[in-house]
């Protein structure tokens, strides 16, 4: 069962915006009916109705599917208002080599029934994140655990804000430039992409299936972070550390989930040698040499306990560790997110916001939407006091690119805001297509079609 937003506050938002009309509930949406064999993974037969969908239709109880569990929100709501909607993250490791053929019926539930986001296939499993109404969403997660592999799948839900929820209904003119493919959410459209990872590490022998550390709930974390003994790590990268970490946690300093292996090679074999030095920011000051790790346990690894965002990264950096020798490897289960969602504020370790590959940008406690934005020249958070540097420029620049970015590419970035803040899309009407071209095309099929048409 998916724990339930906050409902009197997403009630209280959604009546302070109303971002929708009465028409909302009276959409015109395709109902997909599904069969899927479990013991033929991709095996699924279509079977497409439409119909209005009534608020009274949509809120009736699901037929079972697979393991099915309800999301516990309503989807309507008081005439003038759209749909509640929620966001759910969700991932599995399992053995899917067949991964390809579950693309096209996934892409389509989703699409027909309005759900966005993001989702990866890989023969590694899924990972994804979705937003929609929850019956719609409830219908997608209950679709994906229909095959028996993935099963289990471990899930976050989130509030979702009013900005985001004018968004997702189709007020695209009201979305700053999109976050590019790089980011695994867009709130406009669903992708579902087929990868080698559905997070990457570059190391096909680390197998979260065969191995992984020991899960920790959030409601111990505190202890075990606190003990001396233990070696805090926090496996982002440097960006999303720099607006929220956990205290004590050491900053790999990696700009990619792929620079940690050669991290741990490096941060420890300090213990045999005493001379080498790694600019770790470890809360001693930022390009300081690390401390030795192992200072204490000079010929044995020491117990290490690690974090994320949701925790997906944290199952193949323990799988490494473990297969590296460490004995005693643990993660927060659910990671970041699940530990601000549980843990009261007064109780927390965790200072400041914690990043998200979405458009809220940022979280806190209880998961409310941060105070951080997105520069989308480099992707990258930025606070309030970074948008007061001269090196910010919206949908350009920030402090943190600024020097990385030549004339040219400042320009280019320039001339996509002008087109989106001209037409509300990247491009242009012709979306960067000729316009002379694209007339003539429209001119060629025009006389192929039979003049009654």
């Amino acid at each position: 069962m998916l724990p339930s937003p906050p409902l009197a506050a997403a009630a209280t938002r959604r009546a302070a915006t109303a971002v929708a009309s009465v028409a909302a509930h009276r959409l015109l949406l395709p109902v997909r009916s599904l069969t899927h064999n479990p013991s033929a993974p991709g095996s699924l037969i279509p079977r497409r109705r439409f119909a209005h969908m009534q608020r009274e239709e949509r809120t009736a109880s699901l037929a079972p599917l697979g393991r099915h569990f309800a999301v516990a929100v309503a989807d309507g709501g008081v005439d003038g208002e759209a749909p509640a909607l929620v966001v759910v993250s969700f991932y599995r490791f399992a053995d899917f080599p067949d991964h390809a053929t579950f693309r096209r019926p996934l892409k389509e539930l989703c699409e027909e029934l309005r759900v966005s986001g993001g989702i990866i296939l890989a023969p590694e499993g899924i990972n994804g994140s979705i937003c929609g109404t929850p019956s719609a969403v409830d219908k997608v997660l209950n679709f994906i655990q229909e095959d028996n592999r993935l099963k289990g799948l471990r899930m976050i839900q989130s509030p979702v804000t009013p900005e985001d929820e004018a968004i997702h209904h189709g007020h695209t003119s009201q979305s700053p430039l999109g976050a590019g493919d790089d980011a695994p959410f867009r709130w406009d459209h669903v992708r579902v992409k087929l990868k080698k990872e559905i997070v990457t590490f570059g190391d096909p022998g680390v197998m979260p299936t065969k191995m992984v550390g020991k899960y920790v709930k959030p409601k111990d974390w505190n202890a075990l972070i606190s003990d001396p003994d233990t070696v805090v790590i926090d496996v982002r990268n440097m960006y999303e550390i720099r607006i929220g970490k956990f205290k004590r946690a050491v900053d790999p300093c990696t700009n990619s989930f792929r620079e940690f292996p050669t991290w741990v090679d490096d941060q420890f074999k300090l213990v045999e040698s005493d001379t080498r030095e790694s600019g770790v920011n470890n809360g001693n000051g930022i390009g300081q040499p690390a401390e030795d790790l192992n200072a204490s346990k000079s010929k044995q690894l020491p117990r290490v306990a690690m974090y994320c965002t949701g925790g997906i990264r944290c199952e193949k950096a323990s799988s490494f560790l473990l297969s590296k020798g460490f004995k005693e490897v643990y993660h927060l289960e659910g990671g970041i997110l699940k530990y601000l969602e549980e843990v009261p504020k007064a109780e927390s370790l965790w200072e400041g916001e914690c990043f998200v590959f979405d458009k809220r940008v940022s979280v806190e406690h209880g998961l409310a939407q941060g105070t951080h934005k997105l520069c989308y020249g480099c992707k990258q958070p930025v606070s309030d006091e970074d948008m007061e540097s001269p090196e910010w420029e919206y949908g350009v620049s920030c402090p943190y690119c600024f020097a990385t970015k030549s004339e040219e590419e400042k320009e280019r970035a320039r001339a996509r805001q002008r087109q989106f803040e001209t037409w509300g899309v990247i491009g242009g009407p012709d979306k960067g297509r000729s316009p002379k071209g694209h007339d003539a095309k429209d001119a060629a099929e025009d006389k192929q079609l039979p003049n009654s048409i």
